[in-house]
């Protein structure tokens, strides 16, 4: 099968103290493993640099700009990154649209207009339930892949 690797599974596997952290690295291991292929989006890379640079009292990690470029480097030598490409609009578009999507859920929105144009067709995520109105996609907790 092929995956979306969401922000939230890319941030925890970088932060080995979190309690997130063994069951994010191991579900991507099992994926490999299984030979599932898996896939950042460009859009990934963005929400990853905005969390890790953020300072830790404003709900970040509080990483450098070096830091992070080297998170970063490491991440995309695991997962492939997909191109973002002109497609992903009018089917971010139609998504927003058919589903009254609002606020913030746009971000996810933008994901699965992704997964979509590049026919992927899960998304692993600790927000499974952020996911359940898109029938297109399957959202996978970690848990579902390495209890």
């Amino acid at each position: 099968m092929a995956y979306l690797v969401d922000t939230n599974i890319l941030l925890r596997s970088c932060q080995p103290d979190h309690p997130m952290y063994p069951i994010a690295v191991k579900a991507v291991e099992t994926l490999f493993q299984q030979g599932d292929k898996l896939h950042i989006a460009p859009q990934n890379v963005v929400e990853f640099w905005n969390v890790s640079t953020r300072p830790l009292d404003k709900n970040g990690l509080g990483m450098t700009v070096e830091q992070t470029t080297a998170e970063i480097a490491r991440l995309q030598g695991i997962i492939a990154v997909l191109p973002d490409l002109p497609s992903i609009h009018p089917q971010w578009l139609k998504l927003v649209f058919d589903y009254d999507v609002k606020g913030v859920q746009v971000h996810d929105a933008r994901l699965v207009a992704f997964c979509l144009v590049h026919r992927l067709s899960h998304i692993l995520t600790f927000n499974a339930r952020d996911f359940k109105r898109y029938p297109e996609i399957t959202a996978v907790h970690p848990a579902m892949v390495a209890p």
